[in-house]
């Protein structure tokens, strides 16, 4: 397969669009492609005078904006490494990823610097904000003078005006790396994983296959997942970029009210997110209205209830915007009765599924040939099989391959070992089935891993290494219900009948476990309540919870 250079894609992008609407931050300001290009050559300045090398890697931190989309661009056409961190990690989270991945340059929102300490990050150079590309800190002399000076910099370089002309980036290679994205917030298990140029330039080829039949250039889109995580860099940013598409981000956290007020603002054209929120949609705006008993009746009359099952899909569509081609979930699975009704009333939605190891696209089918109930057929460039001996009928891994699949993990060869084989399929980790028609169907996952309220991975063992160690836990387990996560404990009953402690005692010291634990915690992983169980949890031979036996426990 020739894969060309993502670069050169990123380079004609700025020219092909330079007068364009490229990125906006919803209800600010908006970068014209001309903007970024602006931005990217001051930044190249700015990596030279400090002594930048090819392959360095440069970290960033902070909510969705224009000028984090710049700054990441800046980094690949440079030939550096990019390091997107979650904003909503813990200040030691986001403290060990910079030191793990030996990051030389740090963008960061001057909210979060504020929590960080520089002096725990030595490998740092120094630390740039997103207001304004402002240094918030340096160790370099170089790096000091050089963005004191930048202004004038840029003029000596370009005297007669900046034009589309003067673009010249890295040319980058296939198997070269071009970011490490953190699926794991510590660095006792180390989760770097390694994506290369053509990982990145497979997810946009893709894209570019299964949607620009339906968009334009200066179409708009509105971009709601972290662009930290792969599944919104990719297809919320990366992708659009390329194609000329206005990016408007949602800078603010997504509740119903603002969401819904800029979905009807931008109209977007193709809508991007995770269950939760098409789930929020559906039982606020059409579930309450078919729950009356004369509506569920007349759903069964012919014609009358073709009638209504129209109404309803034209509503649910204005609620999005109206004029969107598709609404892709991804993520996680979608609620069964939330999506029977998507069906049945002829919503134009499709689920697909990835994983951060591929970039993230791994299955995918159009809304108007997807099959309910499954994540859609093997993607462009990939390969997917079920390592089963009935793949038909019998659940076994699903197992990707090819030009999306990960470098590794950084940093980590036995767990790149464990997870890619000799042959070069990813093994991940989740049990499914495959149809005649190579339709996936999801049957459960061999990791624990869950998801957050928008898309963030959340790994229920390290809350639970934290929660293991508070007062009188004995042993612990980590659920999720709908958005919250909830912690099980069975107590440490020999030193509690020590202390002559009740139950009510119990409960009290466990809240205020929860509320110092959760100090700790990003929010998207603190836990909602701990709840105690009467006698340890079941347990396989090799003396590992039996996790599935308490999903439904209710708390």
């Amino acid at each position: 397969m020739q894969i060309p250079s993502f670069n050169a894609m990123v380079a004609q992008s700025i020219k092909d669009h330079w007068d364009m609407a490229s990125m906006s931050d919803y209800g600010d300001y908006t970068y014209q492609y001309k903007d970024v290009a602006r931005v990217i050559e001051k930044m190249h300045i700015l990596y030279e005078q400090c002594g930048l090398k090819k392959g360095d890697r440069i970290a960033l931190c902070g909510r969705n904006s224009a000028r984090w989309g710049a700054a990441f661009f800046s980094i690949l056409t440079y030939g550096a490494v990019a390091v997107p961190i979650l904003n909503e990690f813990h200040p030691t989270q986001i403290q060990d990823i910079v030191n793990h991945s030996e990051s030389r340059l740090l963008f960061v929102t001057d909210q979060i610097f504020a929590t960080l300490r520089f002096d725990s990050m030595p490998s740092l150079e120094g630390a740039i904000s997103f207001g304004d590309y402002k240094l918030l800190d340096s160790r370099s002399e170089a790096l000091t003078h050089a963005r004191n000076n930048l202004n004038r910099l840029f003029g000596e370089k370009f005297p007669n005006n900046f034009r589309p002309q003067h673009i010249s980036y890295h040319q980058d290679e296939a198997e070269e790396l071009a970011l490490i994205n953190y699926t794991s917030g510590t660095t006792s298990n180390s989760k770097g994983v390694m994506i290369p140029y053509r990982a990145i330039w497979s997810n946009v080829d893709f894209a570019m296959a299964v949607l620009c039949p339906h968009v334009k250039p200066g179409d708009p889109i509105l971009s709601m997942l972290p662009m930290a995580h792969e599944y919104g860099m990719a297809f919320e940013f990366i992708y659009e970029f390329i194609y000329g598409i206005h990016i408007y981000f949602l800078t603010k956290m997504p509740s119903p009210v603002i969401l819904l007020k800029a979905l009807a603002d931008i109209k977007p054209v193709v809508l991007i997110c995770v269950p939760l929120i098409i789930e929020k949609v559906v039982r606020k705006a059409v579930l309450p209205k078919i729950q009356d008993p004369k509506i569920k009746l007349m759903l069964n009359v012919p014609i009358i209830g073709d009638r209504i099952k129209k109404r309803i899909c034209e509503g649910m569509k204005e609620a999005f915007g109206g004029r969107f081609y598709e609404v892709i979930v991804g993520g996680a699975a979608l609620n069964q009765e939330i999506e029977s009704l998507l069906k049945d009333v002829g919503f134009n939605y499709t689920v697909g599924y990835g994983a951060t190891e591929c970039a993230p696209i791994i299955t995918y089918e159009d809304w108007k040939y997807f099959k309910k109930g499954s994540c859609g057929k093997a993607a462009k460039n990939m390969q997917v099989r079920i390592d089963s001996s009935d793949p038909q009928h019998v659940a076994g891994e699903i197992l990707a391959k090819g030009p999306n699949v990960m470098l590794g993990y950084f940093k980590n060869p036995e767990a790149t070992e464990a997870t890619i084989d000799k042959d070069g399929w990813y093994h991940t980790g989740d049990l499914g089935i495959m149809d005649a028609e190579g339709n996936v169907f999801i049957k459960g996952r061999c990791k624990t891993m869950l998801l957050g309220a928008n898309g963030q991975n959340i790994y229920p063992e390290e809350i639970e290494d934290k929660l293991s160690n508070v007062t009188l836990v004995s042993e612990c387990l980590v659920i999720q219900k709908g958005e919250k996560l909830y912690g099980l404990v069975y107590p440490d009953m020999e030193a509690a009948n020590k202390l002559h402690l009740g139950k009510n005692d119990l409960e009290a010291i466990m809240e205020q476990n929860r509320k110092e634990l959760n100090q700790s915690l990003p929010n998207y992983c603190q836990l909602s309540g701990i709840r105690l169980v009467d006698e340890e949890f079941e347990k396989t031979p090799k003396k590992s919870i039996k996790r599935f036996k308490y999903t439904d426990f209710p708390v």
